[in-house]
């Protein structure tokens, strides 16, 4: 891989610029608080997933605002999670969430989240809605959820069209939404309507399993809180965040499985030492 297609190959050295490591003065305000609108009563793993991958890249605090049957998964593995409304500097949203099973309360949250001006992360089940954010959105899909988000702004592609030429369909996905898109793969593509084309391929074979992709969005979910200020004043930032989030997930899978199997909560418990890794070296 090269930069002869327009993709440039997003480093390590290029993730390390982008972690945010907080100075002696800071409380978890400064570091960047979360807000997570993610599982479902069918997929409460999602929710618990996400928070662990946010947790452990380094957000100051997370508001999990889930169904009950999530937020009781979630705070019996991450306890410093706080589960009740308050300030947030950025938003997760959707993962484990089916579309066709939003209760009408769900979706009016969901709108009011895209709506708010805040920096957001929208996965799988949000992705319908991703267009009503009125702050920087980047939208997570992999090859399947792809075709549908195409679908909703009248462009047709198949799964195997997608799965032949990923980067081409990120950037038509990012130029037809208007959103930067992050195409999930063995290599990941983040593509920026008329800008950023930053491919990152970081990560092992084994990364291939159920979860891994909601451990991903509480990565970037993190990136964004922890960024928010930046991402405030310049939005053209949120392209590098997700590529950084995408690098951590694959590295963090690497450490984790050191060629051998791993599950999706291995990754999460892997990343703290791959950001002190990065930090290390940019130092």
């Amino acid at each position: 891989m090269g930069v002869d297609d327009g993709w440039r190959d997003f480093t390590a050295a290029d993730a390390a610029r982008w972690i945010a490591v907080p100075g002696a003065s800071d409380d978890k305000y400064r570091r960047g608080v979360l807000g997570v609108r993610t599982g479902s009563d069918e997929y409460p793993g999602a929710a618990v997933l996400g928070v662990e991958g946010a947790a452990r890249a380094g957000v100051g605090m997370i508001r999990y605002l889930g169904p009950s049957r999530a937020r009781d998964a979630v705070l019996a593995r991450r306890p410093e999670a706080v589960a009740q409304e308050g300030r947030v500097q950025a938003w997760l949203l959707g993962s484990g969430m089916d579309p066709a099973r939003r209760s009408a309360r769900l979706d009016g949250e969901l709108r009011e989240a895209l709506a708010s001006g805040l920096p957001a992360a929208v996965d799988a089940g949000v992705l319908d809605l991703a267009g009503e954010g009125t702050g920087p959105v980047v939208v997570t899909p992999h090859h399947r959820e792809l075709v549908g988000l195409l679908a909703v702004h009248g462009v047709g592609a198949t799964v195997e069209e997608v799965a032949a030429n990923p980067g081409d369909w990120a950037v038509r996905a990012a130029e037809a939404t208007g959103l930067v898109v992050l195409l999930k793969g063995a290599a990941t593509h983040v593509a920026a309507p008329g800008g950023a084309r930053l491919r990152v391929a970081l990560a092992t074979p084994w990364l291939a399993t159920a979860g891994a992709g909601d451990v991903l969005g509480g990565i970037l979910g993190a990136l964004l809180a922890t960024h928010h200020a930046e991402l405030a004043a310049d939005a053209s930032v949120l392209a590098p965040l997700a590529a950084t989030a995408a690098a951590v997930h694959g590295l963090a899978a690497r450490e984790a499985s050191r060629g051998g199997p791993i599950v999706a909560l291995d990754v999460a418990e892997a990343v703290p030492r791959v950001i002190a890794g990065l930090v290390a070296d940019r130092r």
